[in-house]
C-alpha cells in the first residue's frame, strides 16, 4: 500500500521532532522563521500607533533578520553555537529601526545562551531566551513595557516553567508560543498609547511570528501562506514593493473594487498568488484596494478574476523595469560634498529626500544614507557612510527617533571616535549643521549641534491611514493630519488648513524663521501658494520654501 502526502508529511514531522537540534537544525529554525515574519510582514507593518503611512516595523524586522539568514545561508557548522553567533552577527550589522535593533540585541543574547553548545536541548534553549531577554533590556537606556522587550521577558518566563516540566526544547518551545501570544494581547494593558490607538505591539508581534515560524516548521505547516489580513488603503506602502521587484515580475497592476456577495479573503490571496507577487490588499470603507507585480503575460488576469467577483472602480497599470530605471537615475544623481580632511569631524547624515539630501550637501556634510520614515537605514548602511572617509573623527544625525539607535549600534562597531547627535526630524537635523565646526573636537562638537535641537520646533503634514482618537484628536481615515515635534495635534479636510492649523499650535508668531520643505508628491505651484496664504497671516515672519522630494508627507515645516 503506497502512502498519501498525508503520511509522507507526518513522517517528515516525526523526523525533524526525533532529531537532535544541531547547527544545521538551528540554520533551518532561522529560515522559518524569517520566511514567517515575511509572510506576515504587512500584519505586522499596519500596527501602527499613530495613523501615518510609515509603519515599517515589520519590514525593519524582516530585513534584519534577512541579514542574519545571509550570514548563514552558506555555512555548514553543526555546532549549534556557532550557528547562533553568526546569526547574531548578521542581525546585529543589518539591523534597521529600534524594532531591528532589539531584535538583533535578542540574537545576541540567545547566542551568548548557546556559547560552546553543540546541541540546541532544552536547557540550552532556556537559557538563550532568558540571556535574549537580559541583553536586550541592558541594551535600552529606558526600557519600555508593553513593547517587544515585554515579550522577551514573558517568553523567557514561560521558558523557565516549562522546563521543570519537561526537557524537550520543541515542548518548552510549545509553550512558549501561547505565552508570547498572550503577552503581546496584553500589550495594551501596559502602554496606553496602544490602547488608545487600538493596536498591540508591533514589535512584540513580529517576535511571536519569528517564534511562531520556529513551531511550524517543526509541525511541517506551511511558512508562505499568511494569516490574512487587511490594512487601510491608505496605509499601503506601494513605494516600498519597488524595493523587492522580482525578476519576471514585468507589471505592477492596482485595482479598485466592490466585492459582490460573500468576499473570502483566503480564497482572494491564494488565486493572486497563482498570478505574481507583491501581493497586497487594503480596504477603505467596503472599497478595496489589490496590488501585485505580475510578467507580461498575467498582466490582464487580476484584472479579469476580480471583474467575475466584484465591480471595478479603478485600475492603474505601470510599466515596472521603466519605473525602476527612473528610480535608478534619481539614486544615481551625483551630490558635491565637502571634502574632509585628516583629523577634522566628518558628519554623516540620514535624508529621506533627494531634495533634502541637496540641502544637507550645501550645509557641508561628508556623506548621506538613504532612509527615513519609510525606510529606516541599517547599522551596515551607516557605518559604511563613514569608514572609508579619510578621517577618524565622525557625527551621525539620524533625524528620526527610529534611527537612533542603529546609529548608536553603528558607533559601538567602529574604531572610529563617533558621536550621535539625537536628531528626531530633519528640521532638527538641518538646526545641528548649522552649528557644526569641522575643526573642532568631536564631543565638543556634537554636544554643541545637541543643543541647537533645541531651537527649532517640527511639523509633519501627511494623510491618516487609519480613523482613531489619540491625544484628544479625532481622526477620519484620508484626513489630512499634523504632527508637532512627534504629537499628532489636529486633523483637518487639506492640507492648506491642516498647514495653517500647525503654525497656530506651534506658535509661529512668536518665532522668526518658517522653512517648507514640500514632497514628492505635492506639486510646486501648489506647495508655494500655500506658503503665501501662510505669508499674509506671518507677515513679520521670513518664510522660505524648498524642494525636499521626501515620500508620503506633503510638508515638513521647520519653525525657528
Amino acid at each position: 500500500m503506497s502512502l498519501g502526502s498525508s503520511d509522507i508529511q507526518a513522517r517528515h514531522v516525526q523526523e525533524l521532532r526525533k532529531n537532535p537540534i544541531d547547527g544545521l537544525v538551528l540554520k533551518e529554525l532561522v529560515q522559518a522563521s524569517l520566511t514567517w515574519l515575511r509572510t506576515n510582514q504587512a500584519m505586522v507593518n499596519a500596527l501602527n500607533v499613530f495613523p501615518v503611512p510609515d509603519g515599517d516595523t515589520g519590514t525593519n524586522m524582516t530585513l534584519t533578520m534577512q541579514s542574519a539568514w545571509n550570514e548563514i545561508s552558506t555555512l555548514g557548522t553543526r555546532s549549534a553555537g556557532e550557528m547562533a553567533a553568526a546569526v547574531a552577527k548578521g542581525a546585529l550589522m543589518g539591523a534597521r529601526g529600534n524594532s531591528g535593533v532589539i531584535l538583533s540585541q535578542l540574537w545576541r543574547g540567545f547566542s551568548r545562551g548557546l556559547h560552546g553548545a553543540d546541541i540546541l536541548d532544552g536547557p540550552t534553549l532556556v537559557k538563550g531566551f532568558v540571556e535574549a531577554r537580559d541583553t536586550a533590556y541592558k541594551g535600552v537606556v529606558r526600557p519600555v513595557e508593553g513593547t517587544i522587550l515585554t515579550v522577551s521577558k514573558d517568553v523567557a518566563i514561560a521558558a523557565e516553567a516549562a522546563l521543570k516540566e519537561t526537557q524537550d526544547p520543541i515542548e518548552i518551545l510549545e509553550r512558549v508560543i501561547p505565552a508570547a501570544d498572550a503577552s503581546v494581547q496584553n500589550t495594551p494593558e501596559l502602554l496606553p498609547v496602544l490602547k488608545q490607538a487600538g493596536v498591540v505591539d508591533s514589535g512584540g508581534k513580529g517576535l511571536f511570528f519569528i517564534l511562531e515560524g520556529m513551531l511550524r516548521y517543526f509541525n511541517g505547516q506551511p511558512l508562505d501562506v499568511p494569516t490574512v489580513s487587511v490594512q487601510p488603503m491608505s496605509a499601503m506602502n506601494l513605494q516600498d514593493a519597488m524595493e523587492s521587484v522580482e525578476e519576471g515580475q514585468d507589471y505592477e497592476v492596482v485595482v479598485d473594487f466592490f466585492p459582490e456577495g460573500t468576499f473570502d479573503l483566503q480564497t482572494f490571496y491564494g488565486k493572486l498568488e497563482t498570478m505574481g507577487t507583491s501581493i497586497q490588499v487594503g480596504e477603505g470603507e467596503g472599497m478595496y484596494r489589490m496590488h501585485i507585480h505580475v510578467p507580461l503575460e498575467k498582466r490582464y488576469e487580476p484584472i479579469d478574476y476580480i471583474m467575475g467577483i466584484g465591480t471595478i472602480t479603478k485600475v492603474a497599470m505601470e510599466n515596472l523595469l521603466a519605473q525602476m530605471d527612473d528610480i535608478q537615475k534619481s539614486k544615481n544623481e551625483k551630490l558635491e560634498f565637502q571634502p574632509v580632511e585628516p583629523g577634522q569631524i566628518a558628519v554623516v547624515v540620514v535624508s529621506p529626500g533627494r531634495g533634502l539630501s541637496r540641502i544637507f550637501a550645501s550645509l557641508g556634510v561628508a556623506a548621506i544614507v538613504e532612509g527615513g520614515q519609510t525606510m529606516n537605514p541599517s547599522t551596515q548602511e551607516i557605518l559604511a557612510a563613514f569608514e572609508n572617509l579619510p578621517t577618524d573623527k565622525v557625527i551621525i544625525l539620524p533625524n528620526n527617533k527610529n534611527i537612533i539607535l542603529a546609529a548608536n549600534q553603528a558607533k559601538e562597531v567602529t574604531v572610529k571616535s563617533v558621536a550621535v547627535v539625537p536628531s528626531r526630524t530633519v528640521p532638527q537635523g538641518l538646526a545641528a549643521m548649522l552649528a557644526h565646526n569641522p575643526d573642532g573636537e568631536v564631543d565638543a562638537v556634537a554636544d554643541k549641534m545637541s543643543k541647537s535641537l533645541a531651537s527649532v520646533r517640527t511639523g509633519e503634514i501627511t494623510i491618516a491611514t487609519r480613523t482613531v482618537e489619540i491625544d484628544g484628536v479625532n481622526v477620519e481615515s484620508g484626513q489630512v493630519i499634523a504632527l508637532l515635534d512627534g504629537k499628532l495635534v489636529l486633523s483637518s479636510s487639506s492640507i492648506e488648513e491642516a498647514v495653517m492649523g500647525f503654525l497656530e499650535k506651534a506658535e509661529a508668531d512668536k518665532h522668526e524663521l518658517i522653512t517648507f520643505y514640500y514632497g514628492e508628491d505635492l506639486n510646486r505651484n501648489e506647495a508655494f501658494r500655500i506658503a503665501d496664504v501662510a505669508r499674509e497671516k506671518y507677515s513679520s515672519q521670513e518664510i522660505e520654501v524648498q524642494d525636499g522630494s521626501q515620500p508620503h508627507y506633503p510638508f515638513l515645516i521647520s519653525v525657528e
